[in-house]
């Protein structure tokens, strides 16, 4: 938080004539605050140093303004004053209150954060300039015996179970599905080509409410359709009851297929419903794998040999499972952390990881191909209300990571930092000069440097642990 940015120009800090309508009212509709982390500040500047204050900018406005009839400089000051009376005073606010905003947040001894709340402004030419302004700050709290919170730390070794079940997808992967030439049925293991349309069976319908349109009733469920799709017989994702249905069929033949499924169904809109399908069989098809050799391996990758392709795949595999242990640990190892201390959170934090959150949601959903004007149709008090959680276990979290880093003495090195931003221009593909400007002007240098402490704090921890 900077007070320059804050304090002055801030809207919830002055009414249409310069003073709060209704301060305490302010206060009460601004943002909430945590009332157990946070202060409240008074600053009086004395009449006649606000005096020499507005006199000062008010004598430089008449210096640079350019207004018509008036040569530069020669603009009287009581046009100046009329004239540019509001942005005067905003700037008389702005060179009498940063620094002294700061060395009272420095006697306090306390590191405020968010966007202080003005509730009492008083501020006029001749007479004391007088603020009242509350603020959030982080809060002292121990972190004694923090070395001593362990958690299970898994090994990161591969199985060779897991090794032949990764060459088993991999295999999967490269099979062909090939038409079935002979007048055959269809049996386990056969992949049946097929066309289907689907009825959802409708529930009885609930007695309309009082007063409620007859009208208003519920829409038929949409048909449900596919062509040319292909069914595993026998294969443990296929619906039991079309397996009944297609096991000795031939192509050509036309089936209907009633299926129940059960409550806990992946597909929502099916979840519990009854269907009832008119299938038709148009082809039996045959899944061929391929022999694991070293030709195929040259063909899946440019491997020398098949023995190339198995190293490679099992380096693969211990890289993601090391990824994934690590993460998942260190994810115990922070909730452990954060169930042992208890300390209060300024809201203003969790409110800026909510916002953090949601734009990262915003941005994937973007990537996905979701429009502007869809966006613009969710419900943000909800999705808000549902990000509050997550957002304040990281928040805590981060507070913990912090405390530790500097009970560590735990540093990021200008190099590190050079790495982080290089691959942030490749991953942007904006110029890595570019990226410096921009985030240097908007404070994302020290955002980054900051992440990066906590990443590495949090891999120290990780590495204390035994196993």
């Amino acid at each position: 938080m900077t007070p320059s940015s804050t304090l002055e120009g801030n809207p919830q800090t002055s009414g249409p004539q310069g003073e709060p309508d209704h301060p305490e009212e302010q206060h009460a509709h601004g943002p909430v605050l945590n009332p157990e982390c946070t202060r409240e500040l008074v600053i009086d500047v004395p009449a006649e140093e606000v005096s020499k204050a507005w006199q000062r900018v008010a004598a430089e406005y008449r210096k640079y303004a350019k207004i018509p009839g008036f040569r530069a400089g020669k603009v009287p000051e009581s046009v100046i004053r009329r004239r540019f009376g509001a942005d005067i005073r905003k700037e008389v606010i702005d060179r009498l209150l940063p620094e002294r905003f700061n060395k009272g947040v420095a006697e306090l001894g306390i590191r405020p954060v968010g966007q202080p709340q003005v509730t009492e402004l008083t501020v006029e030419e001749g007479s004391p300039l007088h603020v009242k302004a509350v603020f959030e700050y982080i809060p002292a709290f121990s972190i004694d015996g923090y070395k001593d919170v362990k958690v299970p730390k898994p090994p990161v070794e591969i199985t060779e179970e897991e090794f032949q079940q990764e060459m088993k997808h991999l295999r999967e992967s490269r099979a062909v599905i090939e038409p079935v030439e002979e007048d055959r049925p269809l049996g386990d293991g056969d992949w049946a080509q097929i066309s289907y349309k689907g009825q959802i069976a409708p529930e009885p319908a609930a007695p309309p409410a009082e007063g409620a349109d007859a009208e208003s009733a519920p829409a038929e469920p949409r048909p449900i359709s596919g062509e040319d799709t292909l069914v595993e017989i026998g294969g443990e994702d296929t619906v039991e009851a079309f397996n009944n249905a297609l096991r000795g069929a031939k192509p050509g033949q036309e089936l209907k297929v009633e299926v129940i499924y059960p409550a806990d169904y992946a597909e929502a809109r099916l979840a519990g419903k009854t269907v009832a399908y008119d299938v038709t069989v148009k082809a039996i098809k045959r899944r061929t794998l391929p022999e694991l050799n070293d030709d195929s391996a040259k063909e899946l990758g440019h491997y020398e040999s098949f023995a190339d392709l198995e190293k490679s795949v099992r380096e693969y595999l211990a890289a993601r499972k090391r990824r994934s242990v690590e993460g998942e640990t260190k994810d115990r190892l922070m909730a452990a952390l954060a169930e042992r201390y208890t300390f209060p959170i300024p809201e203003s934090m969790v409110q800026d990881q909510i916002d953090t959150r949601l734009e990262r949601g915003l941005r994937a959903l973007a990537a996905q191909g979701m429009q502007a004007e869809q966006m613009r149709k969710l419900d943000f008090t909800r999705l808000r209300a549902a990000q509050r959680d997550g957002a304040l276990a990281e928040v805590k979290a981060n507070l913990l990571l912090d405390r530790i880093a500097g009970e560590e003495n735990i540093t990021v090195s200008d190099e590190d930092l050079d790495k982080e931003l290089q691959l942030a221009a490749l991953q942007s593909r904006e110029p890595l000069d570019a990226l410096k400007a921009r985030l240097t002007k908007d404070g994302g240098i020290a955002k980054i440097r900051e992440q990066l402490r906590r990443e590495k704090t949090a891999s120290t921890l990780y590495e204390r642990l035994p196993g």
